[in-house]
């Protein structure tokens, strides 16, 4: 029995779309993020009653059990996981998401008994049976193909962020062939799903799309997994919006149509902020080049500082910029960088942040773990507005961070960040980086600003290294 009218049924998924849109809105800036996400999670509780409300549900203990199970999974690893971890969860919740999409278009095939014919019926001679509607054979195809893909794709993401597998591009003997064959035979496939209906070639189709996922990933480099994660992404709200389709559903229609256009769009702003394509981020390593360099240490010498020396060249300045990185994540530090930043303000100090936007693992990381420890957003500066600032700085500190500031993405035409665009710390009068090693970024290529006359470098733990500093200042 329903306990929602169609009408009522409709008004309800309105009001969740709405929320999802105000979310969306919300999760725009800094400053709304957090209400933006409490309106998003209130649209999907919304949306997640009405269903209940609203349908005869034939398979509601099952239903239940799965809901309990997945949060039972879910909530302790949400509540748990590191910042530094965040795009792995990220990235499994687009792969869940592509799956969970693949695998309802296949039931829904099953269910309907539309696996009996295709367009095919159109055709006379072939089949006198009832003709299936053929936009609906097409989402389906499109879903269970696309949703493969970014279910596949996802984990290949996670296992390279989480360093299970190499960071470094993955190139198989004729990779291109192979790539080609597999979206080839997925298109393939999919016309003749489309023609056919059986649900055997969706399974097929499926099973092509998990290797078409892979293969895509595989060749891309660490420096460039943030941005396959933004696109994985886009795909899975394409194919929620598919599902929808097919399920008749107007709010998954809504829903994955927003998340599909907001990832697309994500995934070119952070494309141009690395000054890449996606083609090239994509395929770059299939025609010679890389988007990893080398992982080896460097023997050339630098100089090397105490938290003393650095404290003291932090109290003398009139103006310093703090450059966050993954390193900073990593060490868990944000609290101790903000503690340094109120203690240098209260001697007149000038402190801000630059924010580069692909700094960290995933879009925001550093805004979100600055605004855990309480920042001013007003002290988050974006990249075109923080560089001019850098020449009259009087010490730029770079705690964790290498690629968005390295020069070689200005001089270098074979590194694999040429053409980013990054922030001119080396315009600043001192260079302060806090690294644990000499290794190298996410990139694996050398920073030359390290060997700088004006470049300084503080060894150790982040975490560890700006406590002894902040106790140096404020003894001074």
């Amino acid at each position: 029995m329903s306990w929602l009218t169609p009408n009522a049924t409709e008004v309800a998924y309105l009001v969740a779309a709405i929320c999802f849109i105000l979310a969306l809105k919300g999760l725009s800036s800094p400053k709304t993020a957090r209400r933006g996400n409490l309106i998003g999670a209130g649209g999907a509780v919304v949306a997640l009653v009405t269903v209940f409300l609203s349908s005869d549900l034939d398979h509601l203990i099952p239903i239940a059990i799965a809901i309990v199970a997945g949060t039972a999974v879910a909530v302790p690893a949400a509540r748990k996981v590191q910042m530094t971890q965040m795009p792995q969860l990220v990235a499994l919740f687009n792969g869940v998401g592509g799956g969970a999409a693949a695998l309802v278009a296949l039931l829904e095939l099953h269910e309907n008994g539309i696996g009996t014919s295709g367009w095919f019926s159109y055709i006379p001679g072939i089949s006198d049976g009832p003709a299936s509607p053929f936009a609906a054979l097409l989402a389906t195809a499109f879903t269970v193909m696309v949703g493969s893909v970014s279910f596949s794709g996802s984990v290949i993401t996670f296992l390279k962020l989480q360093e299970v597998m190499t960071t470094r591009p993955v190139i198989l003997p004729g990779m291109r062939f192979l790539m080609v064959g597999a979206l080839v035979l997925d298109l393939g496939l999919a016309v003749w799903l489309i023609g056919d209906a059986k649900l055997w070639e969706a399974g097929v189709l499926g099973a092509i799309g998990l290797i078409t996922g892979a293969l895509l990933v595989l060749p891309v480099g660490g420096a460039d997994v943030p941005i396959v994660i933004s696109l994985l992404n886009a795909f899975t709200g394409l194919t929620v919006a598919a599902g929808g389709f097919v399920l008749g559903n107007t709010l998954l229609l809504v829903a994955g149509t927003l998340v599909g256009a907001s990832g697309t769009i994500l995934t070119r702003e952070m494309a141009n902020a690395m000054g890449r394509s996606v083609p090239g981020i994509l395929f770059g390593a299939l025609k010679g080049g890389s988007t990893a360099g080398s992982t080896a240490v460097s023997n050339r010498p630098v100089k090397s500082v105490t938290p003393e020396d650095v404290a003291i060249l932090l109290n003398y300045a009139s103006k310093v910029i703090i450059v966050p990185g993954y390193g900073l994540a990593v060490a868990q530090a944000q609290h101790t960088i903000r503690e340094l930043e109120e203690v240098l303000e209260a001697k007149g100090v000038d402190v801000s942040y630059g924010i580069h936007a692909v700094a960290g693992r995933m879009p925001g990381h550093m805004n979100v773990l600055l605004a855990e420890a309480n920042v001013p957003y007003e002290a988050l500066k974006e990249m075109d507005e923080i560089n001019p600032e850098f020449k009259t700085a009087d010490v730029v500190l770079v705690v964790g961070a290498n690629d968005v500031v390295n020069p070689a993405a200005k001089t270098s035409p074979g590194a694999p960040i040429y053409g980013m665009p990054i922030l001119e710390v080396g315009d600043a009068q001192q260079v302060i980086f806090l690294k644990r090693s000499m290794r190298p970024g996410f990139a694996g290529i050398e920073n030359e600003l390290l060997y700088d006359p004006k470049t300084s470098l503080l060894f150790g733990d982040a975490k560890q290294s700006l406590t002894k500093v902040l106790n140096s200042v404020k003894n001074l």
